[in-house]
């Protein structure tokens, strides 16, 4: 039996979370809450908490600042965003912080259901068409001169790491990018292990942080036709 905790201040959205999540979990306890500070003592009182999810208004929170505290108040409890905001920078600084996931409330009910099933069995969630959108160009790539080098460590990778590195940047798990690039599995996972090695991560969220730092999808677009 899974159990979570939903932190929003609107109750209209917590009634429909709550009635999308008990269809698809029969065997699920959920708790409400409408601020960080309900958030907080939920958590204090409520043992065997699987996952909160948090979004990010709560009248009590400033943007990502309650999931730095209740990251750094309760290392243990994994949290997921759920919210309307949509920027590609936002969803990378959440999984920097340690978000488990990142799912917009505009999300269609079975891919929800999907999402949260991909983070209760401990793999990363992130919003496909959200992390396909080329990050906004920054200053210093306007003003950058055109012979400017692509970046080193993206250079480290192989054609297909960099297939796999895309993969990942668009939230996908092992077995769906052995189906997109149709590939095993067994060779995903050498693939995965072979870029954090390359890339220096931690991680693999560490590893899509990176990827997201150094601008993949523009990278990618410049290879040559194959």
């Amino acid at each position: 039996m899974y159990s979570l905790l939903v932190a929003d201040d609107h109750p209209l959205f917590r009634d429909a979370l709550q009635a999308v999540i008990v269809s698809g979990f029969t065997d699920t306890q959920l708790f409400e809450a409408d601020s960080l500070a309900a958030a907080m003592a939920r958590i204090d009182t409520q043992e065997g908490l699987d996952l909160l999810l948090l979004d990010l208004s709560l009248p009590d929170a400033d943007g990502l600042e309650g999931l730095k505290t209740l990251r750094e108040t309760f290392p243990w409890l994994p949290v997921a965003i759920v919210s309307a905001h949509q920027e590609r920078q936002l969803v990378l600084d959440a999984i920097t912080l340690g978000a488990v996931g990142y799912i917009p409330k505009s999300t269609p009910r079975a891919q929800l259901l999907a999402a949260l099933q991909q983070i209760l069995q401990g793999q990363l969630y992130l919003p496909a068409d959200i992390m396909r959108r080329p990050p906004p160009p920054s200053r210093a790539a306007s003003v950058a001169s055109p012979s400017t080098t692509p970046s080193s460590r993206l250079t480290r990778l192989t054609e297909k790491q960099l297939d796999v590195l895309s993969c990942m940047s668009q939230g996908m798990s092992n077995k769906q990018i052995a189906r997109e690039l149709n590939i095993a599995e067994t060779t995903v996972k050498t693939h995965v292990s072979a870029i954090l090695r390359k890339l220096g991560a931690s991680s693999r969220v560490h590893a899509i942080v990176m990827a997201g730092e150094e601008d993949l999808s523009g990278y990618l677009a410049k290879r040559p036709a194959r």
